[in-house]
């Protein structure tokens, strides 16, 4: 019996409520206890202003590099059960204020459109509080059917983003 593959995954994390960065950095903890996947890379903490309304505090970003033998419906599965473990509600208002939120951004060269999944994520060139991330653990990674993470970053303006 063959071993599953592993596959190369980029997933954001981000909050805005309950100590923004010791939620992100648990996060990250639970990550790396996923089932069949390992944690081979994180990027630093950012600050950005919310992308939805604005009566909210800023948020804390991340991302984390992950090599998983998990297929990516799978993968969503553990990753909206552990927003679930963290405390995640859903949020009233779109993009409004959120304990914890993981977004599957890259699964491998994978390009997926279903009903609950969409990867590469959808907004992934226009989102600087991802990029900036992404840029500190894979400034060439090839995002599929999108471009090199490096040169999207270079088309939006990242100023909004700091580092922490």
């Amino acid at each position: 019996m063959t071993q599953p593959q592993w596959t190369p995954v980029y997933i954001g994390i981000g909050g805005n409520l309950d100590d923004p960065r010791a939620q992100v950095k648990r996060g990250v903890e639970l990550l790396a206890e996923l089932p069949k996947t390992k944690l081979i890379a994180r990027s630093k903490l950012y600050r950005s202003a919310p992308l939805g309304p604005k009566d909210q505090p800023d948020f804390v970003n991340a991302v984390v590099g992950l090599l998983t033998q998990l297929d990516a419906p799978t993968l969503l599965t553990n990753l909206k059960a552990l927003e679930k473990r963290m405390g995640r509600a859903e949020p009233v208002v779109r993009w409004g204020p959120r304990v914890i939120d993981f977004d599957l951004l890259v699964f491998g060269g994978e390009r997926i459109d279903s009903e609950t999944l969409k990867v590469p994520h959808p907004e992934i060139a226009n989102r600087a509080f991802v990029l900036a991330p992404l840029l500190d653990i894979a400034p060439n990674l090839e995002i599929p059917g999108v471009g090199r993470a490096n040169l999207l970053a270079g088309r939006i303006d990242l100023t909004g983003v700091t580092a922490l």
